[in-house]
């Protein structure tokens, strides 16, 4: 019998049953040619993939033309001073023609203006069938516009305002959804809108908690929103919210330690630490949530006005005043909304009012997490204790 192994490891061939050395030749040639031909469909695929992203450093840096001299407004202005550009890399598909949004606003017209902030004007829009509002910001903003680029291209959740897209000619635009039913603030204390019910009012924050929480604790890199308030919790036609406006927006430090950052962001929703030092963490929003909700109970704006300049305080302070009595909430009774009527489960007012006053603790370590704060809310919605 012949042995089938030589050494141990190789199998013995009969001679004469091997391929000739021209077949041999031929299969590697044609192993060599079918390599070859997948190697270059690989590198026309990635190239083309690659030319459908954008770097937002290109838009702001390219080159100079002869007439750039003499049209100050063009992009080319936003080159100078642009932090952090060159990492953020954004679709194609995101990017409108300024003729475009031009189109859907109508010239940007009076009648298509819908708000105004400190970043700029916002307008409605109608682009493709879809309702948007497009932020137009001025060039000396494109920090913010650059902020916000950065989160909401990569943060998708259904209580984040979503993007649509953007544009980068002679202003600064940022394409949203359109949010139908305004913010939260013109819902407290607008003069055309119905009283939002107790219950609504829970679940306004419950949306904004996850939107918060989502960015705090389920997205790498983690973000601080930095400037929480009403006015920038968005309703829908369901009385839904969704957090908008991430101009502001700061990464967070691994580990949720804090940084230091020069002041921005809205007077009477100021964390201490923030306001006083300049430290940021995830309990600044956290703090500002906290005055929000105190908002909800009262409807009253975070800084409130007593007729004189000595009289006006923050809303934090005015709550501090509250003590927490069991089985007495005579005192909270007075600060809620009076258009609530007698309409309000007192138990649940509460329990928003003591999880406030958690928030808004004057130290940051004293502080529930976003996370802890949805699972205190949802007691506050179903009436657990």
């Amino acid at each position: 019998m012949m042995k089938m192994y030589l050494s141990g490891n190789y199998r013995l061939l009969r001679q004469g049953s091997g391929l000739s050395g021209g077949a041999i030749s031929g299969i590697s040639l044609a192993v060599v040619g079918v390599f070859f031909f997948a190697a270059c469909g690989y590198l026309l695929v990635y190239r083309k993939r690659k030319a459908e992203k954008i770097s937002l450093k290109d838009q702001f840096e390219q080159p100079a033309s002869d007439n750039a001299a003499k049209a100050p407004e063009s992009v080319n202005d936003a080159k100078r001073d642009s932090p952090g550009l060159g990492g953020v890399v954004v679709e194609r598909s995101f990017e409108f023609s300024y003729e475009e949004l031009a189109i859907a606003t109508k010239g940007f017209s009076l009648a298509n203006k819908i708000g105004e902030g400190g970043f700029g004007s916002v307008y409605y829009a109608e682009l493709g069938g879809e309702k948007a509002a497009i932020k137009k910001m001025d060039l000396k903003a494109k920090r913010e516009f650059v902020a916000e680029l950065r989160v909401l291209t990569h943060v998708h959740h259904q209580n984040l305002v979503r993007l649509i897209g953007y544009c980068v000619k002679g202003s600064l635009f940022l394409v949203y959804e359109y949010i139908d039913n305004g913010n939260l603030s013109q819902h407290l204390r607008g003069s055309g809108c119905d009283t939002l019910s107790w219950s609504s009012r829970v679940q306004i924050a419950v949306d904004s908690a996850r939107g918060l929480e989502y960015i705090h604790e389920h997205t790498i890199p983690a973000y601080i929103h930095r400037d929480i308030k009403s006015a920038n919790i968005l309703i829908d036609k369901d009385f839904r919210a969704k957090v908008a406006d991430f101009g502001l927006a700061k990464l967070a430090e691994v580990g949720g330690s804090s940084l230091q950052s020069h002041l921005v962001g809205t007077f009477g929703y100021m964390a201490p630490e923030y306001a006083n030092c300049g430290t940021v963490s995830p309990k600044v929003d956290v703090y500002a949530f906290g005055v929000m909700l105190y908002e909800l109970i009262s409807a009253k704006a975070a800084v409130v006005d007593g007729g004189s300049t000595t009289d006006t305080k923050g809303l934090v302070g005015l709550f501090e005043q509250v003590p927490i009595i069991p089985d007495s909430n005579d005192d909270l009774r007075k600060l809620v909304d009076p258009r609530l009527g007698d309409n309000y489960p007192i138990e649940s007012v509460s329990k928003m009012f003591q999880l406030a006053k958690l928030c808004t603790h004057k130290k940051p370590e004293s502080r529930p997490s976003m996370r802890s704060v949805i699972v205190a809310l949802m007691a506050v919605r179903t009436g657990r204790t």
